[in-house]
């Protein structure tokens, strides 16, 4: 009878600690993504200036060739 109880204690522990480890790691996953989300969300607009540039140099230099 005390060994079917330790044993149950056992379960019982081992449950709870599976599920508190998926919810910390749901946790730091959401809060990863939400640390990420920064660096991609806002796209700094690329310069026409510099393909602008870009494009009268090849025109330059392939009129050399």
């Amino acid at each position: 009878m005390i060994a079917t109880l330790h044993f149950a204690t056992l379960v019982l522990t081992t449950l709870f600690a599976v599920a508190t480890a998926v919810a910390l790691n749901g946790l730091l996953l959401r809060a990863m993504f939400v640390l990420m989300r920064p660096a991609t969300a806002r796209r700094v607009n690329s310069r026409t200036q510099l393909a602008t540039g870009t494009t009268q140099l090849v025109r330059a230099y392939a009129s050399h060739r």
